[in-house]
């Protein structure tokens, strides 16, 4: 392992990064972090290490709910006010940010974060690589793709759980089953199927919805595929068309109507906490479907370019201490379900302890074989839209029976003309 440089006071100020109110005692040099949950406790468990490193630098947490805070850290860099030394991101807008030039690049001499690239996770760091090679961001934590599955309700329909994963034929062909035997549902809502079919089988050099030089690729057989599914799936009455986090979502874990969940594996942390926690060890993991590999979210901490210059290199320090410190990534693992984006952790002892409400399953052995195997797509500016158009156009095959191939016409229509702007 390389260990994390600290720099002295003497190397900031020749570096001409350190403000003069930090060294003379003036007053107290504040850094300011913009958090959404869970990121921001994270952070906060961080600050007496942070102080014994930097006895003089406070660090000013402001934490809002995750759509508030992407929403001002939009604002912030649009109109480069009220820009915080350091912001957390999740990964969809680590992308989108990446082609504006609000954030920092951290490929620049004077950060270098090419020199860590081998100790991160390989799509997590290319998740933050811009067009012209700039890095905005460094993965904290990431999402690893996995199915979960209730496996009192699988047993009970006679079902092998391979079944489960060998394809998606054999997955949906359980589906029937299970429902057939027990009435649970396979799965909330068949988005869920589409949004994996999506990330699967993605070329080099192509985003999911517009490749590397703003074509439009929605017309694809990845696309007519992951829609095709989801209307088998639809036709035969197998999804409960049911939302991600609404309260018919989780009232269909705590009930047992819903058979499995494909999502990230800090999904395990949220039904465990809070989402339900009467079912602890009906639960199992198991790798996605056909052996799909997708990530699922995951944080991220940026440099907006324009914050107080006299502070980058603490903001710089700080970034480091939450993502290349192997005990800070380590004890957000355990506290907090954040999965680490530092590789060298990933041989650590608590990658093999049984998850209790797994039933004790080593799951964490998985997530770490499906971490390495995903590969990170390029985002274009105009995915956020694309993600709303498609959706839509799903919504009509789905709910009006509008023919798939005319669907995604309509939606390659509509996509051209905003891929340019």
């Amino acid at each position: 392992m390389v260990p994390m440089k600290r720099l002295t006071r003497r190397g900031l100020l020749a570096c001409g990064l350190l403000g003069a109110t930090a060294v003379h005692g003036a007053e107290r040099t504040v850094l300011q972090l913009a958090a959404f949950p869970l990121v921001d406790e994270i952070a906060r468990a961080a600050l007496p290490v942070w102080r014994q490193m930097h006895p003089g630098v406070d660090i000013q947490i402001v934490s809002r709910q995750y759509a508030d805070h992407h929403t001002a850290m939009t604002t912030a860099l649009s109109t480069s006010s009220l820009l915080p030394d350091v912001m957390a991101l999740e990964s969809s807008f680590v992308g989108r940010f990446a082609q504006g030039g609000g954030l920092e690049d951290l490929a620049q001499p004077r950060y270098d974060i090419g020199r860590f690239r081998s100790r991160l996770v390989p799509y997590a760091y290319d998740q933050a690589l811009g067009r012209n090679g700039a890095v905005v961001a460094v993965p904290t934590d990431i999402g690893p793709g996995t199915m979960l599955y209730r496996q009192d309700i699988v047993a009970r329909a006679g079902v092998d759980p391979e079944d489960l994963t060998r394809s998606w034929a054999s997955y949906i062909a359980a589906g029937q089953l299970i429902k057939r035997s027990t009435g649970a549902y396979l799965i909330a809502h068949v988005s869920e199927i589409k949004d994996i079919l999506l990330r699967t089988g993605i070329q080099p050099g192509e985003g999911m919805y517009f490749d590397q030089d703003s074509r439009v690729l929605v017309q694809s057989e990845r696309f007519v595929r992951a829609f095709e599914l989801a209307l088998q799936v639809r036709r035969l009455g197998l999804d409960a068309r049911v939302n991600a986090w609404s309260n018919e979502w989780a009232e269909g874990f705590k009930r047992g109507s819903l058979a499995t969940e494909l999502g990230g594996a800090w999904l395990v942390g949220q039904l465990s906490n809070w989402v339900a926690q009467q079912t602890a060890g009906l639960w199992r993991a198991a790798q996605l479907p056909e052996g799909a590999n997708a990530g699922y979210g995951g944080a991220f901490y940026a440099m907006p370019r324009r914050a107080a210059p006299e502070r980058k290199a603490l903001a710089w320090q700080f970034i480091q201490l939450m993502t290349l410190d192997r005990e800070r990534q380590l004890a957000a693992f355990k506290t907090h379900d954040a999965f680490p984006a530092l590789l060298e952790t990933h041989d650590d002892a608590f990658f093999e302890e049984p998850v209790a409400f797994l039933g004790g399953q080593k799951a964490r052995l998985l997530w770490r074989v499906a971490a390495r195997r995903i590969s990170a797509a390029r985002v274009h500016k105009q995915n956020g839209f694309a993600d709303e158009v498609v959706g839509s156009e799903l919504d009509q095959v789905l709910k009006r029976g509008k023919p798939i191939r005319t669907a995604l016409q309509d939606a390659a229509r509509l996509l051209e003309r905003r891929a340019h702007r």
